[in-house]
């Protein structure tokens, strides 16, 4: 079954210590190639999988509105199921740059419905878009498996321990400032060594409030206080971005950085989108997030028939 979920077998913890990273081997730690996502596991580390987003929002910057109904979202999610995604990703607030907070109750109004009505009727895992640990702790309790946090589990102090206690798959963001004040003017020294070592501590923090290595996945926070110069550093750095040998999900997916490339407004950045998930695919990246799962499936299908085929040859 795509994107399907294993039930979680014991597996020995890494135990790594967070002074001094160690120089990781794959046959040592078992736990690389899985991410836990509450009582189930979830394999990566082979074919580069899919988070299918579900925007229940007015104004997030591609396709806000066009899903705010709870029918209207769910139908979505469905659909991005058929068209080949493992993970379907909902959120409730638009991080958009400049985007104003949304209150709590409105945030789960929006999303609360459709993380009910999908849990019963997709065995897909579920992911919920929030830095808010209210929210991630209803969403995960009414079917929810995974925390996508665009602060890296900082917003709100209560985050951790939520996700600790209910057992969420995590995956923890980079963002420098808030999304109110993220792209004002983000400067970096080294984009690629600052993102790295935000993610090296963030492990140890986390792990020392009792979340597990295997819940992590990192997120390099495209357009998330960066600008188009320090997103392509980062694209084009992957290997680079995973300390302790994390898992690492992109979501590149429309964003504003490929008008740079291709000179094309929002509504016509697919094949830009395609290119760079093709190209992501190729260094091994395990998660994209993306609106259009349909056509990154079959251009990543594609890619892997092809680029394997050419490999077996050698």
């Amino acid at each position: 079954m795509a994107g399907g979920v294993r039930k979680l077998v014991a597996v020995r913890d890494p135990a790594l210590p967070c002074q001094g990273e160690p120089e990781l081997k794959r046959k040592a730690y078992m736990t690389n190639k899985l991410w836990k996502i509450r009582g189930a596991v979830l394999p990566v580390g082979g074919r580069t999988r899919l988070m299918g987003i579900v925007n229940v929002t007015p104004d997030s910057f591609s396709d806000g509105g066009q899903f705010l109904d709870v029918d209207a979202a769910v139908k979505h999610a469905l659909q991005l199921a058929a068209d080949g995604a493992d993970i379907l990703d909902i959120g409730g607030e638009s991080t958009r740059p400049g985007a104003l907070p949304v209150p709590l109750d409105e945030e789960l109004r929006r999303v609360m419905p459709v993380i009910e009505r999908l849990a019963r009727e997709t065995p897909l895992p579920l992911s919920i878009d929030t830095y808010k640990a209210r929210v991630a702790a209803e969403a995960l309790q009414a079917g929810a498996h995974i925390v996508n946090d665009i602060s890296g589990l900082q917003f709100d102090p209560a985050m951790p321990q939520v996700c600790r206690d209910l057992e969420a798959g995590v995956v923890c963001m980079h963002i420098q400032g808030t999304p109110q004040t993220m792209q004002l003017a983000p400067r970096y020294d080294n984009v690629v060594q600052e993102v790295r070592d935000y993610f090296r501590a963030r492990y140890c923090t986390l792990v020392a409030a009792g979340i597990r290595p295997e819940q992590l996945v990192w997120d390099p926070g495209i357009g998330f206080g960066k600008t188009a110069e320090h997103n392509l550093e980062l694209l084009s750095h992957t290997a680079e971005l995973r300390p302790f040998d994390r898992p690492l999900l992109i979501g590149h997916s429309r964003k504003r950085f490929l008008k740079r490339i291709v000179g094309r407004e929002v509504d016509e950045r697919l094949f830009a989108t395609l290119g760079v998930s093709v190209a992501l695919a190729a260094q091994g990246v395990d998660l994209l997030r993306v609106h259009d799962v349909a056509a990154t499936r079959d251009a990543l299908i594609a890619f892997e028939t092809v680029f394997h085929r050419d490999a077996r040859r050698m």
